[in-house]
């Protein structure tokens, strides 16, 4: 049999890894792994759907299903996640001591529809009581002058976001005192020198995450894996083949990360921390599927509903291709 040649445009990590070297297979596929940052990948995709099998801003592809643009298919593949507490930075003098304190602050964020900011305002407006339309947006680039929107936005009613200037970058104007707070998916240069005008919201955030999950059971979905939909027409076959594949790179990440004869990541106690996540979030932590999901998936459609990003609630049957409803209840 002749097997189908794929592009798959994905981050390096751990629960991909035995994709790109070869010890887990694509079924019916010879596989070409380009291992890139998410702002590349998610450029190209959205811009010119470059890759045939893609990592992709969850936020940014519901847009696109919104809006019946999506030139691709998701599968539950979430392959980036994270508690975004602690992405949340303000300045030490501004006097902002909680949550509540954001309520008529200045607020940068390198764009307003990244994944990691939508769960972040969605934090502040249901654990918090913040409103989005309570707080001044300020977006551009964090180290470097002249970052846009991947796609545009329409005016959102009741919003104040502006862009800052062209030659102005978010980190350098919070240390100027022109902003109050930073929201952001990397962290600050500023906050990695450990300059003193910065700090973390949640002083704790390790603390304040595990809360919040104890609470929410939702451990944050960042991008999930989508299938260009031209390929998936001409071969129906493809989302199972790709979904089981990165279900067992996971599979293997994970009994990895439980290696007592030698340690496959650099750090002395990542058995006893891997044991630790586990007696909070489960055996399977980092889950897979639709229905092991659904609170995250539902949640983050809901916020972007309520932020206008999206001017109509998406479903979740359009989210993915209906092979995967199947799937996700085996």
């Amino acid at each position: 049999m002749v097997e189908v040649p794929i592009t798959i445009a994905c981050g390096n990590y751990d629960r991909t890894r035995a994709i790109l070297d070869g010890r887990v297979r694509i079924e019916g596929c010879a596989v070409t792994y380009l291992p890139l940052y998410p702002e590349e990948i998610f450029f190209r995709a959205f811009r010119y759907q470059e890759f045939d099998v893609s990592e992709l801003s969850f936020s940014s592809y519901t847009r696109t299903v919104a809006a019946g643009t999506a030139a691709y298919v998701g599968i539950p593949a979430f392959v980036s996640r994270l508690f975004r507490h602690s992405g949340m930075y303000v300045r030490a003098d501004s006097g902002i001591a909680t949550p509540a304190d954001l309520r008529g602050k200045r607020i940068g964020l390198p764009e307003y529809q990244i994944t990691a900011v939508v769960w972040m305002r969605g934090i502040l407006q249901h654990e918090y009581r913040v409103k989005p339309t309570e707080i001044h947006w300020r977006s551009g680039g964090q180290e470097e002058p002249g970052r846009d929107e991947r796609t545009p936005l329409k005016p959102i009613a009741g919003l104040d976001l502006k862009p800052i200037g062209k030659d102005e970058t978010l980190v350098g104007m919070l240390r100027e005192g022109k902003l109050d707070a930073l929201f952001t998916a990397r962290a600050p240069s500023s906050f990695l020198r450990g300059e003193a005008h910065i700090r973390r919201l949640f002083a704790n955030t390790r603390e304040a995450e595990q809360a919040y999950y104890r609470k929410t059971r939702m451990f944050p979905i960042m991008h999930l894996v989508g299938i260009r939909k031209e390929l998936v027409a001409k071969y129906p076959w493809l989302p199972s083949s790709v979904y089981k594949a990165f279900c067992q790179a996971k599979a293997l990440a994970i009994t990895d990360l439980l290696d007592v004869n030698a340690l496959m990541v650099t750090l002395p106690w990542m058995i006893p921390e891997t044991q630790e996540t586990m007696a909070l979030m489960g055996s399977d932590y980092w889950a897979y599927g639709i229905d092991e999901n659904m609170r995250e998936i539902t949640a983050l459609a809901q916020y972007l509903h309520e932020q206008g990003l999206i001017e109509r609630k998406v479903e979740v049957a359009e989210l993915f291709h209906p092979s995967m409803f199947e799937i996700s209840k085996v």
